[in-house]
């Protein structure tokens, strides 16, 4: 059997609960059961405000995305230039395959070492390269233009080219 006295703290502890929970400083019933109304009333209006928040961000991310498909990246470009014994080769194409392998395959084939390299792929394949022929060889331009395209349609199939 419940005593009186267990009867008499159970409401008082539930009182103090929403007191320390709410910090209200009031001891009367009403007043704390206002103010606990207006603690979840603001609660309820920043959940609204965060999910506006969060709605406007996703409608940011959709238009980010949408433009990004629309950006026009050239299907494939292989631009080589020499600047003394160094080619400056850069490419841009479609990600997929094994691009970077086999464009490295090819210098290699050339005779070419890489001296260095940056390639990025987020959302699209992209490389600049500098490399020296190995044994001071009459590389040309075209030859290794020809060898970067090769090793790109390897992987990518026959997409548009842009040579430059």
């Amino acid at each position: 059997m419940v005593t009186k006295l267990q009867r008499r703290t159970a409401p008082r502890r539930k009182l103090h609960l929403l007191r320390t929970l709410t910090n209200s400083k009031s001891v009367k019933r009403s007043s704390v059961v206002l103010n606990v109304l207006l603690h979840i009333y603001k609660l309820k209006v920043k959940l609204e405000e965060i999910q506006r928040e969060y709605q406007n961000l996703m409608a940011i991310k959709n238009e980010y995305l949408t433009l990004l498909e629309h950006v026009q990246i050239p299907k494939q470009e292989v631009k080589v230039e020499k600047i003394g014994e160094e080619f400056v080769v850069k490419v841009t194409c479609n990600k997929g395959g094994d691009k970077l392998v086999s464009i490295l395959e090819a210098f290699d084939e050339l005779g070419l070492n890489v001296l260095q390299a940056r390639v990025s792929c987020n959302h699209f394949f992209s490389m600049e390269a500098i490399a020296v022929a190995q044994d001071q060889q009459t590389t040309d331009i075209k030859d290794v233009t020809q060898a970067v395209l090769k090793a790109i349609e390897k992987h990518g199939g026959g997409e548009e080219t842009l040579v430059t």
